[in-house]
């Protein structure tokens, strides 16, 4: 084997999903080559970065993956919902499960079991020796400096319970995180109903946090009545700046949603470009964007931490405002 076809075999292994997609949808079903015309155009980007129907397994024959239907099989290359979509105050919504779904329930689970068993290691190390060891250790060394370094500073006073809603959305994103970037897995994180899910769930914390927080107080982070003005001012402010206040509000769920889902998808399409070049180059000039996506790779594992944590700490620094608004 020539070093340019090692070259195409490696990198083809670099990414998740990304070998050719053998029946995504209609749109992405594969066009066979006909003798002594140009090679088909397939589209390598789009379906791993888009959410679908088919889920990309493992397979002993090239090109070593196939798509198989999670919903319902109208023909070799259509998969359709597996669920009728059902219509709630006249919006349609479809709770037919796809590939991100897979995804989330896997990283669920898997963040289950993992820190499930890191606990009762710790346990069971601390009962023998008098501290955790191992994996146990590494968990532990996370998990509190999550805790006494990034959630408690900003969350506040009396700020523990807030900490098991924090942790699991630091260990649940980082996972789903890094599952796009094994083979044949999916970045659930790069769909923005996924991320703006997550952002809501997080904005109903805030908020409730506030209420609990500043009772009736809760009111002025809506409705802006500086009573250190005079009245004639009072009112006019009050127009202007309680639609600011509202606005206000809505933009950190916004920012939170926009931010993972962006620094998530961006990443994946540059390495799809740079492994798009290589196959285009097809020689040995293919070794430039080779080394490249393998550098963008190392930086998309950095950049799985690193949202994971930017979206913790944002939501403390969130939570902590407006518990402390009334100071």
């Amino acid at each position: 084997m020539s070093a340019s076809r090692t070259l195409l075999l490696v990198a083809s292994l670099l990414v998740a999903g990304v070998s050719v997609p053998m029946a995504a949808q209609d749109a992405h079903a594969p066009v066979e080559a006909v003798p002594g015309e140009p090679a088909p155009h397939t589209d390598i980007i789009t379906p791993h970065i888009t959410d679908s129907y088919f889920l990309e397994v493992p397979s002993l024959f090239p090109p070593f993956a196939k798509e198989v239907c999670i919903g319902r099989l109208v023909s070799e290359h259509e998969c359709e919902a597996l669920w009728k979509p059902v219509r709630i105050a006249g919006v349609v919504i479809d709770l037919s499960p796809t590939k991100h779904v897979v995804m989330m329930l896997f990283a669920a689970v898997l963040v289950s079991v993992v820190l499930i068993v890191a606990a009762q290691a710790h346990k069971r190390h601390t009962h023998a020796v008098g501290h955790p060891k191992g994996f146990a250790a590494g968990i532990e060394a996370m998990v509190l400096y999550m805790r006494n370094e990034v959630i408690l500073p900003n969350v506040g006073h009396h700020g523990n319970g807030f900490v098991p809603f924090l942790l699991t959305m630091f260990f649940f994103i980082l996972t789903a995180n890094l599952l796009g970037l094994v083979p044949f897995g999916a970045t659930a994180t790069g769909n923005i109903a996924v991320t703006a899910t997550l952002a809501i769930i997080t904005f109903l914390v805030v908020e409730v946090a506030g209420m609990r927080a500043q009772g009736m107080g809760y009111l002025s982070t809506i409705f802006y009545w500086n009573t250190e003005l005079p009245l004639y001012m009072r009112i006019p402010m009050f127009l202007i700046m309680s639609p600011v206040e509202m606005i206000g509000k809505l933009t950190k769920p916004f920012a939170l949603a926009i931010r993972l889902f962006a620094n998530m998808t961006a990443g994946h399409i540059v390495v799809l470009a740079l492994i798009g070049l290589i196959f285009t180059f097809a020689g040995p000039i293919s070794t430039a964007p080779f080394l490249m996506a393998v550098a963008i790779m190392m930086l998309e594992l950095f950049v799985a931490f690193l949202q994971a944590f930017i979206f913790t700490l944002l939501a403390s620094v969130f939570i902590g405002q407006i518990r402390e608004a009334h100071h």
